[in-house]
């Protein structure tokens, strides 16, 4: 009992974020990142950028940065990014990893990971 439990909060929360992604693009988003946990903020700028929290996902209209590079200042505000796409096209493994290596660090992390 306790293991479908665990498997159906774990189904829920991959369908809240993937309808929060596709509503999102459905609103005419250009990038949309979602973050690995909440953040708190409505809002904020990342150099002449200007981000909303629509649902789960942090959106923004196009923008003369690279994809990278707004990545990588969105995660240095908000923390790690589980999802990032530009355009309807997600940044693969690699570059996400690249991305959320500039992340900024969050309180207690380390000492929960030992």
């Amino acid at each position: 009992m306790n293991r479908l439990s665990i498997l159906a909060a774990s189904i829920a929360a991959t369908l809240t974020l993937v309808v929060g992604a596709t509503d999102a693009r459905a609103q005419g988003a250009y990038y949309i990142a979602v973050p690995e946990g909440r953040t708190g903020k409505a809002s904020l700028i990342t150099r002449s950028t200007p981000w909303t929290l629509r649902g789960d996902a942090y959106v923004a209209n196009r923008a003369p940065e690279r994809e990278i590079v707004l990545c990588q200042l969105l995660a240095r505000n908000i923390g790690k990014l589980r999802s990032f796409s530009a355009g309807g096209m997600s940044l693969g493994d690699a570059a996400l990893e690249k991305c959320n290596a500039r992340a900024k660090a969050v309180p207690g992390a380390a000492v929960a990971a030992r």
